[in-house]
């Protein structure tokens, strides 16, 4: 199980170190990176990006244009990444630039997956979306007992 937050550096060369908890829940040296929802990347294992992908492929006709639209933004820009001998990744110019990563980045580690934000991009996410927060947590609330 993939969790935790952890705050790293991109390096001058747009590496990433991936922390040593998530890289242990990973199973070999590869993950896939596409563009995630909300301004940031997605990091998935290679197992679980088959999922996803067959999923949207499966579930929705190239004829309709959410699919395509769907399908251009998630699976189209997807990229297998080999984490080195350090345990980074290096992240594609054009997927650093569509999130808007900087230098300071937010890693979050979402089960099945992982997200990377630019560091100041998720501080304005959490403190915009807190109401809404708040509201889904008293909606779930009801449904999840521990």
């Amino acid at each position: 199980m993939i969790t935790g937050q952890y705050h790293n550096a991109l390096d001058e060369k747009g590496r990433l170190s991936v922390p040593q908890r998530i890289r242990a829940e990973i199973t070999g040296n590869v993950l896939v990176i596409t563009r995630g929802i909300d301004s940031c990347l997605w990091l998935f294992p290679p197992e679980e990006w088959k999922t996803l992908s067959d999923s949207l492929m499966s579930a929705a006709s190239p004829f309709t244009k959410k699919a395509r639209l769907m399908q251009r933004r998630i699976i189209a820009p997807a990229v297998e990444l080999e984490i080195d001998k350090s345990g980074r990744i290096t992240i594609p110019q054009s997927l650093k630039e569509s999130a808007g990563l900087t230098k300071d980045c937010v890693i979050l580690g979402i089960k099945k997956y992982i997200e990377v934000w630019d560091e100041s991009a998720y501080e304005s996410y959490l403190s915009t979306n807190e109401d809404e927060f708040q509201e889904a947590a008293e909606e779930l609330g009801g449904l999840v007992s521990f």
